[in-house]
């Protein structure tokens, strides 16, 4: 028996999406076309109209697409088993430098490469890229407010500000792998970001007493 009709669509969108993901980060936004990404997904122009009203429409859903998967590949990762809050934050960046694998494509962002060519073109498109990113960042806040907690960090900086901080490093490491033409950059980029969340949690009161004991 074949599918049913509505698992068909599903799956028909779904191929669609993840198409534009990948097509979208091997060329970028402008230069991906409807073909590109019917060809990807192995269907006809016909199948994209039935989901999508035009290109733009079909970026936004693959931005939803993208948040919504990386969401659920980074809840279920091994960062977050370490008891200690900045050896989670450590171990998030350890992970990320991990998926540093494959072509450029296979491991840069979406969102990324989207914001970075279309935050003036194509505003909306760009917003909702830019919401996944900041939604990530998100994520790291209460690790990072923990760590303020345990080592007695009191400064100007919030949590929000460093999550975010991690994250404009790891986009800038994809363009510095882009520029370099391979991984080794992105990876020797995270690695300074690990020696400085080391270093900026050294000077906690509690890591200072750590030392002298």
């Amino acid at each position: 028996m074949g599918m049913a009709p509505m698992q068909a669509q599903h799956e028909s969108k779904t191929k669609l999406l993840d198409a534009t993901l990948k097509v979208v980060r091997q060329k970028g936004y402008a230069a991906t076309r409807v073909e590109d990404v019917c060809a990807e997904a192995g269907l006809t122009k016909g199948s994209f109209f039935h989901h999508f009203k035009s290109k733009e429409d079909l970026a936004l859903a693959a931005a939803a697409h993208w948040e919504e998967s990386t969401s659920q590949f980074f809840a279920t990762a091994s960062y977050h088993e370490p008891s200690d809050p900045l050896g989670r934050l450590i171990a998030y960046v350890d992970f990320r430098k991990s998926i540093l694998t494959g072509d450029l494509p296979d491991f840069t962002c979406f969102a990324g490469t989207v914001v970075q060519e279309a935050y003036r073109t194509h505003p909306g498109i760009s917003d909702a890229c830019a919401h996944t990113i900041i939604a990530h960042a998100r994520t790291l806040e209460a690790d990072v407010r923990a760590a303020m907690r345990h080592y007695g960090v009191d400064t100007e900086w919030t949590p929000r500000s460093l999550a975010e901080h991690i994250q404009a490093v790891i986009q800038g490491s994809f363009i510095l792998a882009k520029a370099k033409g391979g991984a080794k950059a992105a990876a020797e980029s995270l690695g300074h970001l690990r020696r400085y969340l080391e270093l900026l949690f050294a000077h906690g009161p509690r890591a200072a007493a750590k030392r002298r004991s």
